[in-house]
Protein backbone atom coordinates (compact mmCIF):
# COMPACT_ATOMS: atom_id res chain seq x y z
CA UNK A 1 0.00 0.00 0.00
CA UNK A 2 1.37 3.41 -1.34
CA UNK A 3 1.45 6.20 1.29
CA UNK A 4 -1.16 7.59 -1.17
CA UNK A 5 -3.68 5.20 0.18
CA UNK A 6 -3.49 6.42 3.57
CA UNK A 7 -3.53 10.11 3.40
CA UNK A 8 -6.92 12.18 3.81
CA UNK A 9 -8.69 13.21 0.60
CA UNK A 10 -8.26 17.01 0.65
CA UNK A 11 -10.26 19.32 -0.75
CA UNK A 12 -9.10 19.54 -3.75
CA UNK A 13 -9.45 16.43 -4.50
CA UNK A 14 -12.92 16.06 -3.11
CA UNK A 15 -14.05 19.00 -6.07
CA UNK A 16 -12.39 17.01 -8.77
CA UNK A 17 -14.31 13.30 -6.90
CA UNK A 18 -17.85 15.18 -7.25
CA UNK A 19 -17.31 18.02 -10.30
CA UNK A 20 -19.20 15.79 -12.82
CA UNK A 21 -22.26 16.94 -10.17
CA UNK A 22 -22.31 20.03 -10.27
CA UNK A 23 -25.40 20.62 -12.50
CA UNK A 24 -27.18 18.33 -11.21
CA UNK A 25 -30.70 19.53 -9.29
CA UNK A 26 -30.71 17.00 -6.26
CA UNK A 27 -28.87 14.23 -5.31
CA UNK A 28 -29.48 11.39 -2.70
CA UNK A 29 -26.44 9.91 -0.76
CA UNK A 30 -26.72 6.70 0.11
CA UNK A 31 -25.41 6.20 3.75
CA UNK A 32 -25.44 3.50 5.82
CA UNK A 33 -22.82 4.44 8.47
CA UNK A 34 -20.13 2.21 7.84
CA UNK A 35 -16.26 4.00 7.18
CA UNK A 36 -17.24 4.79 3.23
CA UNK A 37 -20.18 6.09 3.27
CA UNK A 38 -19.95 8.57 5.83
CA UNK A 39 -17.12 9.42 4.29
CA UNK A 40 -19.07 9.83 1.33
CA UNK A 41 -21.24 12.09 3.34
CA UNK A 42 -18.83 13.98 5.03
CA UNK A 43 -16.92 15.12 1.74
CA UNK A 44 -20.01 15.91 -0.32
CA UNK A 45 -21.31 18.44 2.40
CA UNK A 46 -17.87 19.95 2.29
CA UNK A 47 -17.95 20.00 -1.45
CA UNK A 48 -21.40 21.34 -1.78
CA UNK A 49 -20.19 24.38 1.07
CA UNK A 50 -17.77 24.92 -1.56
CA UNK A 51 -19.91 26.19 -4.20
CA UNK A 52 -22.26 29.14 -5.00
CA UNK A 53 -24.78 27.10 -6.33
CA UNK A 54 -24.96 23.51 -6.18
CA UNK A 55 -27.21 20.53 -6.32
CA UNK A 56 -29.76 19.96 -3.12
CA UNK A 57 -28.16 16.93 -0.46
CA UNK A 58 -30.27 14.16 0.65
CA UNK A 59 -28.91 11.49 3.50
CA UNK A 60 -30.71 8.17 2.65
CA UNK A 61 -30.37 5.43 5.68
CA UNK A 62 -31.80 1.92 4.29
CA UNK A 63 -32.58 -0.17 7.32
CA UNK A 64 -33.16 -3.94 6.06
CA UNK A 65 -34.51 -5.05 9.35
CA UNK A 66 -31.94 -7.31 9.11
CA UNK A 67 -29.43 -6.79 12.62
CA UNK A 68 -30.58 -5.43 15.76
CA UNK A 69 -28.12 -2.61 15.58
CA UNK A 70 -29.33 -0.83 12.38
CA UNK A 71 -31.36 1.10 13.92
CA UNK A 72 -29.08 2.89 16.10
CA UNK A 73 -26.60 3.40 13.30
CA UNK A 74 -29.49 5.03 10.91
CA UNK A 75 -30.18 7.28 14.25
CA UNK A 76 -25.95 7.79 14.37
CA UNK A 77 -26.37 8.87 10.99
CA UNK A 78 -29.01 10.63 10.90
CA UNK A 79 -27.09 13.22 13.79
CA UNK A 80 -23.65 14.02 11.61
CA UNK A 81 -26.06 14.63 8.85
CA UNK A 82 -28.11 17.13 11.04
CA UNK A 83 -24.58 18.37 12.23
CA UNK A 84 -23.66 18.73 8.55
CA UNK A 85 -26.92 20.82 7.65
CA UNK A 86 -28.16 17.74 5.53
CA UNK A 87 -31.55 16.75 5.82
CA UNK A 88 -32.08 12.56 6.51
CA UNK A 89 -34.37 9.99 5.99
CA UNK A 90 -34.23 6.51 7.55
CA UNK A 91 -36.08 3.57 4.58
CA UNK A 92 -37.16 0.61 5.59
CA UNK A 93 -37.32 -2.96 4.03
CA UNK A 94 -40.63 -4.36 5.31
CA UNK A 95 -41.84 -7.90 4.71
CA UNK A 96 -40.57 -11.32 4.98
CA UNK A 97 -37.17 -11.95 4.15
CA UNK A 98 -35.62 -14.71 1.57
CA UNK A 99 -34.67 -17.81 3.23
CA UNK A 100 -31.65 -17.86 0.13
CA UNK A 101 -30.11 -15.27 -1.74
CA UNK A 102 -30.40 -12.62 1.08
CA UNK A 103 -27.42 -10.66 -0.26
CA UNK A 104 -28.91 -9.93 -3.70
CA UNK A 105 -32.51 -9.95 -2.48
CA UNK A 106 -30.81 -6.84 0.08
CA UNK A 107 -29.29 -5.33 -2.60
CA UNK A 108 -32.28 -5.00 -4.94
CA UNK A 109 -34.90 -3.80 -2.03
CA UNK A 110 -32.16 -1.02 -1.27
CA UNK A 111 -31.83 0.18 -4.85
CA UNK A 112 -35.42 -0.13 -5.22
CA UNK A 113 -36.06 2.13 -1.93
CA UNK A 114 -33.54 4.60 -3.24
CA UNK A 115 -34.91 5.34 -6.17
CA UNK A 116 -37.92 6.45 -4.58
CA UNK A 117 -36.20 8.51 -2.44
CA UNK A 118 -34.46 10.12 -5.28
CA UNK A 119 -37.82 10.52 -6.95
CA UNK A 120 -39.41 11.43 -3.70
CA UNK A 121 -36.89 14.80 -3.73
CA UNK A 122 -36.45 14.83 -6.91
CA UNK A 123 -33.38 14.00 -7.23
CA UNK A 124 -31.47 12.87 -10.59
CA UNK A 125 -28.67 11.06 -8.96
CA UNK A 126 -28.22 8.25 -5.99
CA UNK A 127 -24.74 8.58 -4.84
CA UNK A 128 -23.28 4.87 -3.28
CA UNK A 129 -20.01 4.73 -1.78
CA UNK A 130 -18.57 1.77 -3.86
CA UNK A 131 -14.28 2.08 -3.66
CA UNK A 132 -11.80 0.45 -5.25
CA UNK A 133 -11.23 -2.06 -2.80
CA UNK A 134 -15.25 -2.96 -3.68
CA UNK A 135 -14.69 -2.78 -7.02
CA UNK A 136 -11.23 -5.37 -7.17
CA UNK A 137 -13.88 -7.85 -5.20
CA UNK A 138 -16.66 -7.58 -7.71
CA UNK A 139 -14.08 -8.47 -10.14
CA UNK A 140 -13.39 -11.60 -8.47
CA UNK A 141 -16.71 -12.45 -8.04
CA UNK A 142 -17.82 -11.89 -11.77
CA UNK A 143 -14.78 -14.14 -12.54
CA UNK A 144 -15.73 -17.28 -10.37
CA UNK A 145 -19.17 -17.04 -11.32
CA UNK A 146 -17.98 -17.14 -15.35
CA UNK A 147 -19.29 -13.66 -16.32
CA UNK A 148 -18.47 -12.19 -20.24
CA UNK A 149 -16.69 -9.48 -20.59
CA UNK A 150 -19.34 -7.09 -19.94
CA UNK A 151 -19.64 -8.99 -16.19
CA UNK A 152 -15.94 -8.37 -16.28
CA UNK A 153 -15.82 -4.60 -16.40
CA UNK A 154 -17.24 -4.80 -12.66
CA UNK A 155 -18.80 -1.58 -11.68
CA UNK A 156 -19.67 1.86 -14.31
CA UNK A 157 -18.76 4.87 -12.04
CA UNK A 158 -22.09 6.20 -13.46
CA UNK A 159 -25.41 3.56 -14.43
CA UNK A 160 -29.16 3.76 -14.42
CA UNK A 161 -31.58 2.30 -12.83
CA UNK A 162 -34.93 2.67 -12.52
CA UNK A 163 -34.87 5.85 -13.88
CA UNK A 164 -32.37 7.35 -12.10
CA UNK A 165 -28.62 7.48 -12.59
CA UNK A 166 -26.13 5.58 -10.01
CA UNK A 167 -23.07 7.53 -9.22
CA UNK A 168 -20.38 5.69 -7.51
CA UNK A 169 -17.55 8.98 -6.97
CA UNK A 170 -15.36 7.27 -4.75
CA UNK A 171 -14.92 4.01 -7.02
CA UNK A 172 -11.08 5.15 -7.53
CA UNK A 173 -10.25 5.72 -4.01
CA UNK A 174 -9.31 3.06 -1.58
CA UNK A 175 -10.72 2.52 1.79
CA UNK A 176 -7.74 3.22 4.07
CA UNK A 177 -7.87 6.85 2.54
CA UNK A 178 -11.49 7.34 3.36
CA UNK A 179 -10.97 6.15 7.03
CA UNK A 180 -7.75 8.22 7.36
CA UNK A 181 -9.91 11.30 6.00
CA UNK A 182 -12.28 10.21 8.76
CA UNK A 183 -9.78 9.75 11.24
CA UNK A 184 -8.09 13.17 10.40
CA UNK A 185 -11.78 15.23 11.03
CA UNK A 186 -12.50 12.76 14.29
CA UNK A 187 -15.41 11.65 12.85
CA UNK A 188 -16.85 7.99 14.02
CA UNK A 189 -18.47 5.09 11.91
CA UNK A 190 -20.39 1.61 12.55
CA UNK A 191 -18.72 -1.41 12.02
CA UNK A 192 -21.05 -4.01 10.40
CA UNK A 193 -19.97 -7.41 11.49
CA UNK A 194 -21.62 -8.93 8.32
CA UNK A 195 -18.75 -7.24 6.19
CA UNK A 196 -16.55 -10.02 7.95
CA UNK A 197 -19.22 -12.93 7.65
CA UNK A 198 -17.42 -16.07 5.73
CA UNK A 199 -21.23 -16.98 5.28
CA UNK A 200 -21.54 -15.11 2.23
CA UNK A 201 -19.09 -14.92 -0.56
CA UNK A 202 -17.70 -11.34 -0.71
CA UNK A 203 -16.32 -11.61 2.89
CA UNK A 204 -14.58 -14.77 1.86
CA UNK A 205 -13.04 -12.98 -1.42
CA UNK A 206 -11.99 -10.13 1.08
CA UNK A 207 -9.91 -12.72 3.20
CA UNK A 208 -8.08 -13.91 0.06
CA UNK A 209 -7.26 -10.12 -1.05
CA UNK A 210 -4.18 -9.89 0.79
CA UNK A 211 -2.74 -12.93 -0.56
CA UNK A 212 -3.72 -12.66 -4.16
CA UNK A 213 -2.10 -9.23 -3.37
CA UNK A 214 1.43 -10.74 -2.31
CA UNK A 215 1.37 -12.51 -5.67
CA UNK A 216 0.67 -9.40 -7.73
CA UNK A 217 -2.68 -8.80 -7.43
CA UNK A 218 -3.84 -5.89 -5.72
CA UNK A 219 -7.06 -4.02 -5.62
CA UNK A 220 -5.07 -1.29 -7.56
CA UNK A 221 -4.34 -4.25 -10.39
CA UNK A 222 -7.56 -6.04 -10.72
CA UNK A 223 -9.35 -2.51 -10.81
CA UNK A 224 -6.97 -1.80 -13.96
CA UNK A 225 -7.95 -4.85 -15.66
CA UNK A 226 -12.02 -4.12 -14.73
CA UNK A 227 -11.22 -0.51 -16.39
CA UNK A 228 -9.28 -2.09 -19.17
CA UNK A 229 -12.49 -4.53 -20.29
CA UNK A 230 -14.81 -2.28 -19.65
CA UNK A 231 -12.89 -0.53 -22.91
CA UNK A 232 -12.93 -3.49 -24.87
CA UNK A 233 -16.62 -4.22 -23.33
CA UNK A 234 -17.39 -0.33 -24.83
CA UNK A 235 -15.40 -1.03 -28.14
CA UNK A 236 -17.73 -4.42 -28.36
CA UNK A 237 -21.03 -2.81 -27.53
CA UNK A 238 -20.37 -0.17 -30.55
CA UNK A 239 -19.58 -3.24 -33.29
CA UNK A 240 -22.60 -4.74 -31.81
CA UNK A 241 -24.66 -1.23 -33.07
CA UNK A 242 -23.18 -1.34 -35.97
CA UNK A 243 -24.09 -4.94 -36.92
CA UNK A 244 -27.66 -3.77 -35.91
CA UNK A 245 -27.69 -1.30 -38.39
CA UNK A 246 -25.91 -3.89 -41.27
CA UNK A 247 -29.34 -6.51 -40.44
CA UNK A 248 -31.39 -3.09 -40.81
CA UNK A 249 -30.26 -2.35 -43.99
CA UNK A 250 -30.26 -5.74 -44.87
CA UNK A 251 -33.37 -5.48 -44.94
CA UNK A 252 -33.95 -3.55 -48.29
CA UNK A 253 -36.91 -1.07 -46.75
CA UNK A 254 -39.04 -4.20 -45.40
CA UNK A 255 -41.66 -3.12 -42.70
CA UNK A 256 -40.55 -4.32 -39.39
CA UNK A 257 -43.23 -6.68 -37.79
CA UNK A 258 -44.54 -4.78 -34.45
CA UNK A 259 -43.44 -6.45 -31.05
CA UNK A 260 -41.11 -8.75 -33.06
CA UNK A 261 -37.32 -7.95 -34.30
CA UNK A 262 -35.93 -10.06 -37.39
CA UNK A 263 -32.79 -11.00 -38.77
CA UNK A 264 -31.95 -11.96 -42.14
CA UNK A 265 -29.96 -15.90 -41.06
CA UNK A 266 -27.41 -15.74 -43.89
CA UNK A 267 -26.35 -12.11 -42.61
CA UNK A 268 -26.45 -12.35 -38.85
CA UNK A 269 -24.36 -15.79 -39.62
CA UNK A 270 -21.82 -14.07 -40.91
CA UNK A 271 -20.91 -11.73 -38.14
CA UNK A 272 -18.57 -12.61 -35.02
CA UNK A 273 -19.48 -14.87 -32.47
CA UNK A 274 -19.42 -12.04 -29.64
CA UNK A 275 -21.59 -9.97 -32.00
CA UNK A 276 -24.20 -12.40 -32.60
CA UNK A 277 -24.84 -13.11 -28.98
CA UNK A 278 -25.19 -9.58 -27.88
CA UNK A 279 -27.51 -9.08 -31.05
CA UNK A 280 -29.45 -12.11 -29.38
CA UNK A 281 -29.54 -10.81 -25.85
CA UNK A 282 -30.40 -7.51 -26.26
CA UNK A 283 -33.80 -9.15 -28.57
CA UNK A 284 -34.50 -11.57 -26.07
CA UNK A 285 -33.96 -8.84 -22.57
CA UNK A 286 -35.44 -6.35 -24.62
CA UNK A 287 -39.27 -8.57 -25.91
CA UNK A 288 -39.01 -11.50 -23.51
CA UNK A 289 -41.12 -11.12 -20.26
CA UNK A 290 -39.04 -13.44 -17.59
CA UNK A 291 -35.83 -11.17 -16.08
CA UNK A 292 -32.55 -10.98 -17.94
CA UNK A 293 -31.11 -13.74 -20.19
CA UNK A 294 -28.41 -15.95 -18.64
CA UNK A 295 -25.15 -15.95 -20.92
CA UNK A 296 -24.70 -19.54 -20.72
CA UNK A 297 -27.75 -20.39 -21.97
CA UNK A 298 -27.99 -17.61 -24.97
CA UNK A 299 -24.63 -19.29 -25.79
CA UNK A 300 -26.08 -22.57 -26.14
CA UNK A 301 -29.19 -20.71 -28.08
CA UNK A 302 -26.82 -19.23 -30.50
CA UNK A 303 -25.06 -22.57 -31.06
CA UNK A 304 -28.21 -24.09 -31.57
CA UNK A 305 -28.79 -21.17 -34.02
CA UNK A 306 -25.56 -21.67 -35.97
CA UNK A 307 -26.08 -25.54 -36.61
CA UNK A 308 -29.71 -24.85 -37.51
CA UNK A 309 -28.66 -22.26 -40.55
CA UNK A 310 -25.60 -24.57 -41.21
CA UNK A 311 -27.45 -27.67 -41.94
CA UNK A 312 -30.05 -25.48 -43.68
CA UNK A 313 -28.58 -22.23 -45.46
CA UNK A 314 -31.98 -22.00 -47.91
CA UNK A 315 -34.23 -23.00 -44.89
CA UNK A 316 -37.81 -21.78 -45.45
CA UNK A 317 -39.02 -21.68 -49.26
CA UNK A 318 -41.96 -23.03 -47.45
CA UNK A 319 -42.20 -21.62 -44.36
CA UNK A 320 -40.92 -24.42 -42.40
CA UNK A 321 -39.45 -23.52 -39.08
CA UNK A 322 -35.79 -24.99 -38.84
CA UNK A 323 -35.88 -23.94 -34.51
CA UNK A 324 -38.18 -22.84 -32.17
CA UNK A 325 -37.12 -22.25 -28.62
CA UNK A 326 -38.08 -19.85 -25.67
CA UNK A 327 -35.69 -18.37 -23.34
CA UNK A 328 -36.16 -16.10 -20.51
CA UNK A 329 -39.88 -15.33 -22.18
CA UNK A 330 -38.74 -14.71 -25.81
CA UNK A 331 -39.75 -16.74 -28.39
CA UNK A 332 -36.90 -17.38 -31.14
CA UNK A 333 -37.09 -19.48 -34.23
CA UNK A 334 -35.74 -19.84 -37.57
CA UNK A 335 -37.89 -19.90 -40.91
CA UNK A 336 -38.24 -18.75 -44.08
CA UNK A 337 -34.41 -17.85 -44.03
CA UNK A 338 -34.59 -15.84 -40.71
CA UNK A 339 -34.34 -15.24 -37.08
CA UNK A 340 -37.42 -13.78 -35.25
CA UNK A 341 -37.61 -12.74 -31.72
CA UNK A 342 -40.50 -12.36 -30.21
CA UNK A 343 -42.21 -12.41 -26.57
CA UNK A 344 -43.43 -16.14 -25.85
CA UNK A 345 -46.98 -16.82 -24.56
CA UNK A 346 -47.03 -16.49 -20.89
CA UNK A 347 -46.77 -19.63 -19.59
CA UNK A 348 -50.01 -21.07 -17.46
CA UNK A 349 -49.63 -21.11 -13.78
CA UNK A 350 -50.43 -24.81 -12.46
CA UNK A 351 -53.68 -25.42 -11.02
CA UNK A 352 -54.73 -21.82 -12.49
Amino acid sequence: MSDDDKSPISTREARRLFAGLKSAPALVLAVSGGPDSVALMWLAARWRRSLARGPHLTVVTIDHGLRREAAREAREVKRLATELGLPHRTLRWRGAKPKTGLPAAAREARYRLLAQAARAVGASHVLTAHTRDDQAETLLMRLLRGSGLAGLSAMASLSERDGIVLARPLLEVPKSQLIATLKRARIGFADDPTNRDTAFTRPRLRALLPLLAAEGGDARTLVRLAARLARANAAVELLADGAERFLHLRDRGDAPQAGVRSFEASAFAVLPEEVRLRLLLRAINALGHEGPAELGKVESLLAALDQAIAASPRTGANGRQALRQTLAGALISLAGGRIHVAPAPVRRRKGG
